[in-house]
């Protein structure tokens, strides 16, 4: 899946595209019954809500469920952004966040790219996120929320969070958040399961908490150009990753089809659940 000219000069005037509907529910199937067996396993992983038991963030289960590993090589996910780098890509981080319904917590403003160069010495913002939506995402569950056009700013002033919720971030102050948007307004995408959000690294965002009855787990694949690999190995390797080697992209069906793909951490750290009675 190729951008055409308009869809680029969106990109750099706003910081995001959205396509409404673009995986079919057939195929967001295949991933939603993944799900509720990755976030079930006791496996570090999972990064719980600070409040309870319920799975903040899975990451990188592109390295230990088949389904996954297929989504991280879909090409309507990875091509657009080669098309954009000029490069190949490897993956630096892939999760799956679950803001479930009554008890998925915030996300503070923030940049991406700001915590990739703080935390892993990231050198240049050619890095992008997509989002794949897993469960319809409405007004009342959480959306996603971007400040159009502030990746035009690049790197921003941030401050290391590590006490609002159970997962640090480098944030951004209320006062900048104000400026920003008295500038460039925000915006919320949000649509039917099996939407995407192509989204800058520098782009600030934010979501609120879910105190719908609806869940609102998305899937984030964090590309970065090759050249651009992280330099500073702080952080666990399965939340910023050390194997640079270009992603080879599937079929267009790999969601429906069962093409092998590698399982390198499937037995990695897994502690199965003890029945309780």
């Amino acid at each position: 899946m190729l951008l055409t000219q308009t869809q680029l000069d969106a990109f750099d005037r706003e910081g995001y595209l959205f396509f409404p509907g673009l995986f079919s529910l057939e195929e967001i199937k295949v991933l939603l019954d993944e799900v509720p067996a990755l976030y079930a396993q006791r496996r570090p992983e999972n990064v719980r809500e600070k409040t309870g038991d319920v799975v903040r963030t899975n990451f990188a289960a592109h390295l230990y469920s088949a389904p996954f590993a297929r989504l991280a090589r879909h090409p309507r996910m990875v091509e657009p952004v080669r098309q954009m780098f000029g490069e190949d890509l490897y993956m630096h981080q892939f999760k799956i966040n679950g803001k479930q319904a009554f008890d998925g917590d915030v996300w503070q403003w923030h940049q991406d790219y700001g915590t990739w160069k703080n935390d892993d010495q990231m050198p240049e913002p050619r890095a992008m996120n997509v989002a794949i939506f897993l469960d319809g995402v409405n007004e009342f569950n959480g959306p996603l929320m971007f400040i159009p056009g502030s990746h035009k700013l690049g790197v921003l002033d941030a401050q290391h969070d590590t006490s609002t919720t159970s997962y640090p971030l480098w944030t951004i102050n209320n006062e900048v958040i104000g400026k920003l948007v008295e500038r460039g307004g925000i915006v919320a995408p949000k649509g039917p399961a099996g939407s995407m959000i192509l989204f800058h690294s520098c782009l600030v965002h934010a979501s609120s908490s879910n105190l719908s009855p609806w869940n609102r787990v998305s899937v984030y694949l964090s590309l970065c150009a090759v050249s651009n690999h992280i330099r500073r190995f702080k952080r666990p390797d399965y939340i910023a990753h050390r194997d640079f080697t270009p992603i080879e992209c599937l079929p267009d069906d790999c969601l429906l089809k069962s093409y092998d793909v590698p399982l390198p951490w499937k037995d990695r750290f897994f502690e199965p659940l003890r029945e309780t009675t």
